[in-house]
């Protein structure tokens, strides 16, 4: 009750009523993209960050993909610390669509500047073919979330931006996603009150990154009555939480953004030290795709077919 009677007071909201709207009140809105949303339901959306990596996550069936922007940097051989450009990320995000054919959500990190900068990027991105995409309120140079030494800006600055992302779009369908990562600089009350103004200024689905307990991680849906997205990946700062559990909850959106490509990461470093102090890879040749599916992940016999 402690961390409702904060947020209360932070809202002027009567806890009575708080509680009420939160856990029985729910309301999915604005949210067309996966109706099984509606049935109260997780979608779990693999980071990628390639159009083979959207192409290999096509094949196996997946109904959705995050384009992770620190993973995008990683393939650049950059830190995610903000390097990649608008333009880059634009161009890169044009590729996993074509090759996933699918919904994908993006991560629009800081939104690369003011309003007039989260209007350029929502218009570039929609226009790349992505169907959401993610604002934080983190301060420029961004880091990634679940790194020390962050900083924010003000809830009033997020919530313009998030105003001007909502007026940018051109589809009703085409998802605002109000990112926060106060958590670690404010406190829990402080993410969610910055959370809720989020939604108040048209966000479609909330998304509190990095939570630091089970506790919070339970709580947070019954917080507000729009979907809510969570990042949830081993090793990160979030108590790893499974699927079902999280379902459960209330979440309606899970991304899982490096783990691909930490995979890609291993394998890579093995197969090339092996190449480069024995002369071959014959040592980790468990680690090689056979070349059949090297192939068949890019489609290559229909290029072929189709020639």
């Amino acid at each position: 009750m402690y961390i409702v009677n904060t947020i209360c007071e932070l809202n002027s909201i009567n806890p009575i009523e708080f509680l009420y709207i939160g856990k029985i009140g729910k309301i999915f809105v604005n949210n067309q993209v996966f109706k099984m949303n509606h049935q109260h339901t997780l979608t779990i959306l693999p980071g990628v960050y390639d159009g083979l990596g959207a192409s290999i996550a096509r094949h196996v069936g997946a109904k959705a993909v995050y384009a992770s922007g620190g993973a995008i940097a990683r393939s650049f051989g950059l830190p995610d610390l903000g390097l990649v450009s608008m333009t880059e990320m634009a161009s890169r995000l044009e590729s996993i669509v074509c090759a996933f054919d699918g919904t994908v959500f993006a991560d629009g990190d800081t939104g690369y500047g003011d309003t007039q900068h989260v209007r350029r990027m929502v218009q570039m991105f929609e226009a790349a073919g992505i169907k959401g995409v993610h604002i934080e309120d983190q301060s420029f140079p961004k880091r990634c979330g679940h790194l020390e030494g962050k900083s924010l800006i003000s809830k009033d600055s997020m919530c313009r931006k998030i105003e001007s992302a909502v007026k940018a779009r051109r589809a009703d369908d085409f998802l605002i996603i109000g990112r926060n990562d106060a958590i670690a600089i404010e406190g829990f009350a402080m993410a969610i009150s910055r959370a809720q103004s989020m939604v108040e200024s048209g966000a479609d689905i909330v998304f509190i990154e990095a939570p630091e307990t089970a506790e919070q991680v339970e709580s947070i849906p019954g917080f507000f009555e729009v979907p809510v997205l969570i990042n949830m990946f081993p090793g990160g700062k979030t108590p790893y939480t499974s699927p079902d559990s999280l379902e459960g909850f209330g979440y309606r959106y899970m991304i899982v953004p490096s783990d691909v490509q930490r995979a890609c990461i291993q394998a890579t470093e093995s197969v090339l030290r092996s190449i480069v102090e024995k002369g071959n890879s014959e040592s980790v040749s468990d680690l090689l795709s056979p070349l059949g599916d090297r192939d068949r992940f890019v489609d290559q016999d229909r290029w072929l077919e189709e020639s």
